[in-house]
């Protein structure tokens, strides 16, 4: 085994130890709320997100009850998340998709769910993952973030930092191994002041910006 496969086998079995159960914070019900959630969450706090789908929900349950609702009445229940116009406008439509092609359910494939509007691989893979179980790298901000903090790509595109983890961590641990790194950024590994005087990966660490 190599230098970095040890070191990156060390990362895994720390961050398991110190995040033994990880999930989705994104408050859902089922995969259509899981994915509605997830658009929402874009350039917002999962709490923020989760303060406004309880309300959301209690009004619009279904993807025909999205496509049928004045996209106004939408923007006004998501507005709080930021973006609400061109949320709302892809909610909508990622409504429309599924009644007229999916029979109002949410795919289960990679290749469908990026069809549908406002839908990129880190939501796709949301999805996949919280809602039927299938292996996959969310490379969201905090993903992208440390994975380059720990030397485990030099990409900064998140397609590119995928691959990267993809081929450095089992296929078995895709789904948690993301959720541990969001939970590690959120509250240790931060983005503008890391707190690397109490962190448990420090030694392993070989960034430029340490807060020593």
């Amino acid at each position: 085994m190599t230098e970095k496969k040890k070191r990156i086998q060390e990362i895994r079995q720390i961050l398991r130890a110190s995040y033994p159960d990880v999930k989705t914070q994104l408050k859902h019900n089922n995969a259509f709320e899981l994915l509605v959630a997830t658009i929402l969450s874009a350039q917002c706090t999962d709490r923020q997100v989760n303060a406004v789908t309880g309300p959301l929900f209690s009004n619009l349950k279904t993807p025909k009850d999205f496509l049928n609702a004045d996209l106004g009445h939408i923007e006004s229940l998501i507005h709080s998340t930021g973006f609400y116009k061109n949320k709302a406008r892809n909610i909508k439509g990622c409504a429309r998709e599924l009644v007229d092609r999916f029979n109002s359910k949410v795919p289960g494939t990679m290749e469908e769910l990026i069809s549908l509007p406002g839908v990129g691989r880190k939501t796709a893979n949301v999805v996949l993952g919280a809602a039927f179980g299938i292996p996959g790298i969310v490379v969201d901000t905090h993903v992208a973030r440390i994975s380059g903090r720990l030397d485990m790509t030099r990409h900064k595109d998140p397609e590119k930092i995928e691959a990267d983890l993809m081929k450095a961590i089992p296929k078995s641990e895709w789904n948690d191994f993301s959720l541990h790194l969001i939970y590690f950024g959120r509250q240790i590994c931060k983005a503008r002041k890391p707190e690397c005087g109490v962190c448990f990966l420090e030694h392993l660490c070989y960034s430029q910006d340490k807060q020593l």
